[in-house]
């Protein structure tokens, strides 16, 4: 799996996916994309048979209770996954990658995310649960 981690997260997302056995994980910056728009990042990362992390969920899979409708992957047809990770304003560098330990955990239990989202949610930084859902984008008919 080919892991491409979005501009808005750290460089160290990609270090620990790296870490975690994914050699060819890499960040947006580190490809030449910084400061692209997310409809100019959408070639590049079907083309490179990226799977994309996020903290963008609404602007890739489109609102929540619809995701597929909107966002950047509804007219998507065949990817190979998207990994949003969601957590509250101002998500500092170790929510982060707590957040990324989940999805890569989940990721080795179950590597297959081609056409499939993996949200990882932790919505409130006083809350301990994190929650992990998956499922088709776009939706199963």
């Amino acid at each position: 799996m080919r892991l491409l981690v979005d501009e808005c997260l750290s460089e160290e997302l990609t270090k620990l996916a790296r870490r975690r056995g994914h050699a060819e994980a890499s960040h947006v910056r580190w490809i030449g994309k910084g400061g692209a728009k997310d409809w100019d990042l959408m070639p590049v990362i079907l083309e490179g048979d990226w799977t994309f992390v996020t903290r963008n969920a609404v602007d890739f899979r489109g609102l929540a209770d619809a995701p597929g409708k909107r966002g950047e992957y509804a007219r998507i047809d065949l990817h190979a996954g998207l990994i949003c990770l969601t957590g509250p304003v101002g998500m500092d560098l170790d929510m982060q990658l707590e957040l990324f330990e989940v999805a890569l955990d989940d990721i080795d239990a179950h590597p297959d995310l081609i056409n499939q989202l993996l949200e990882v949610v932790l919505e409130d930084a006083d809350d301990a649960e994190i929650r992990v859902r998956r499922y088709d984008l776009p939706p199963a008919l």
